[in-house]
């Protein structure tokens, strides 16, 4: 199963994407054993203002056709790192080839396009920066691989 992180907003090089770019990379080395990867970051800008119904337009391009689409949002469900793995892996066996996880701008998702997803998921109540989502949820991925292939680097 192709992995899809669909953003708003271009990250410029950084911390941020550096860290982004590195757990997409483990978890795309991880993941392949397990039939879950690679993963990619598809960044897209709304250069012409189209406000929160631009920017799903485009978010909606950007992921493939037929992907389930996860938005990230702070009402979606919240997960531990062990759940959020068993949720892959019953994604990945239900036959979806692509999920694109989908993060909308600094005014959040379209109301319309978030409730069209087949999954909302959280990282909490608190709202993060959209670069820090990235990287968090990146590492989450690779957590779940890791989790999933019995690697050392989830501890409980």
């Amino acid at each position: 199963m192709r992995v899809h992180i669909c953003a708003v907003g271009r990250a410029r090089s950084g911390p941020e994407r550096a860290l982004t770019d590195d757990y997409i990379t483990r978890f795309t080395r991880t993941g392949r054993s397990l039939s879950l990867g690679p993963a990619q970051l598809v960044e897209v800008e709304d250069k012409k203002g189209g406000g929160m119904a631009g920017e799903a337009a485009l978010l909606a391009r950007a992921a493939p056709q037929g992907a389930l689409i996860c938005a990230m949002d702070e009402r979606g469900r919240t997960l531990s790192s062990p759940e959020f793995a068993t949720q892959l892996t019953q994604w990945r066996d239900q036959g979806h080839s692509d999920l694109a996880f989908v993060i909308g701008g600094a005014d959040g998702l379209d109301p319309a396009f978030r409730d069209s997803a087949g999954f909302a998921l959280s990282f909490g109540a608190m709202v993060w920066p959209h670069m820090f989502l990235r990287a968090m949820l990146a590492e989450q991925l690779y957590r779940a691989a890791s989790i999933l292939s019995n690697g050392p680097y989830h501890r409980i």
